[in-house]
């Protein structure tokens, strides 16, 4: 049985329409893909094939999706997806998503390497319960960690954590996109480590992309270098940021992370339901998605510490969280404000989040919309939602049914890199295994 890893990123699943594998579908996954000579993919554009992010989200009708979802063929889904992401491995120990200008390369191995794809993938890996520490695929995983390390440790006096630029996912997301997806996947894996000198390093090249989130952010708390969809890489910074703050090994400014929570609330107004996408390509789905995420963590707080101030008589029992009864229990004015917006704007902003006109995105889908969507998806897990079971069961049932023939998933713009998009589809599938990191 393979380990369970808990991994609190931010975890994905995409409105991608998917690319047909051309060949004979009845070869075995094993069969199509020798080592290191996976199959090239065209991208083939077929209407009728549904779209995982509106069909998730409601626009296409996920109903009836949950029956699909049954143990033998769920887990015929996640091992061939897995198999296909471990043979996508370039000899380097990392994955690639390919460069901006060339968005058609759908071989993985056609690709240089680069930190964003390969800890997305780690990750994937990892949370499917995969370890470096123990089993068949060990020694690989410990290969694509030494590959982020090697790129930190080289690079300490570059404001990135990587010399290798161009790439799909930061002309997309921003500049910065690398260190935060190796400070999430880091974050997590250091309390996993036995190894005491590798503990060190990673240790160290947690601190390393800390300070250079920092650095890159401005007085409003957003990330500088933003991509197309810049609101999308200040959103994972700042859930980088948070669980980095829980290590008491390492130094995170709170301030900066406060100022990233304001910048995020900024840009929603859960009076008139509207989002400021300036810094969201103009798309309303990428704003709203990082209100939620972001407001997610400080209105769960807020509603405990309320609950428990009633629970201790400090406050009537039909009192209502609201910026007046914060005060009331001793909160300063700017606290009380920041808490009440963070409530307001978290409840308003996943119920526009779920909107059908909000969620046809870019008209079609890449890899922003399957960020958006995962956004969403974990702040219904973090703020226990009732309904996510639910949800879940009618994810997993309608993802395996747009998967690849060849075990892959793949996206029509922007970001549509098979490896990046397999990694985050694997991760929404295996996501009942993160519940209690991400409850925390």
């Amino acid at each position: 049985m393979k380990p369970k890893f808990m991994l609190g990123i931010s975890a994905l699943v995409s409105c991608i329409p998917f690319v047909y594998l051309l060949g004979n579908d009845s070869e075995s996954t094993t069969e199509k893909f020798p080592k290191k000579e996976i199959a090239q993919l065209e991208v083939i554009e077929d209407e009728q094939k549904p779209c995982v992010f509106m069909t998730l989200m409601g626009e296409q009708s996920a109903e009836g999706s949950a029956i699909e979802k049954t143990n033998e063929k769920f887990v015929e889904t996640i091992t061939k997806g897995e198999l296909w992401l471990i043979q996508a491995q370039n000899q380097d120990g990392g994955w690639g998503a390919g460069s901006q200008s060339k968005q058609q390369e759908m071989n993985p191995h056609a690709v240089s390497s680069d930190p964003a794809t390969t800890a997305m993938s780690a990750m994937a890996l990892y949370r499917c319960g995969f370890s470096m520490e123990e089993g068949e695929h060990k020694e690989m995983l410990k290969k694509s960690i030494l590959f982020l390390l090697n790129e930190i440790e080289k690079n300490q006096n570059s404001p990135y954590i990587t010399a290798i630029r161009g790439t799909q996912i930061q002309g997309k997301l921003g500049q910065h996109i690398d260190a935060i997806l190796t400070l999430q996947f880091f974050n997590q894996l250091l309390p996993t480590i036995q190894e005491e000198t590798l503990r060190t390093r990673v240790k160290s090249s947690i601190q390393v992309c800390v300070d250079k989130i920092e650095k890159s952010m401005d007085e409003t708390g957003k990330v500088g270098g933003s991509g197309w969809a810049g609101v999308l890489q200040s959103s994972f910074a700042n859930s980088s940021l948070e669980m980095a703050s829980k290590n008491k090994e390492i130094k995170v400014d709170k301030e900066k992370i406060q100022k990233a929570r304001e910048y995020q609330k900024s840009n929603y107004n859960p009076e008139s339901e509207s989002a400021k996408t300036d810094d969201g390509a103009g798309i309303m789905l990428y704003a709203v998605s990082s209100s939620v995420r972001n407001s997610a963590d400080e209105a769960k707080e807020v509603d405990q510490l309320f609950k428990k101030a009633k629970a201790e008589g400090k406050i009537e029992q039909a009192a209502v969280l609201n910026e007046q009864n914060l005060e009331r229990l001793g909160y300063s004015k700017e606290k009380a404000k920041s808490y009440d917006v963070a409530t307001k704007v978290y409840k308003s902003a996943k119920v526009t989040a779920m909107k059908d006109e909000v969620l046809s995105g870019f008209g079609n889908n890449g890899g922003e919309e399957f960020l958006s969507f995962l956004q969403t998806g974990e702040s219904m897990i973090v703020n226990e939602d009732d309904d996510w079971k639910k949800w879940y069961d009618n994810i997993g049932g309608r993802m395996m049914q747009i998967q690849n023939p060849n075990g892959s998933w793949s996206g029509h713009h922007c970001i549509t890199s098979p490896a990046f998009c397999t990694a985050t589809c694997l991760m929404i599938l295996s996501v009942e295994n993160d519940i209690r990191n991400l409850q925390k």
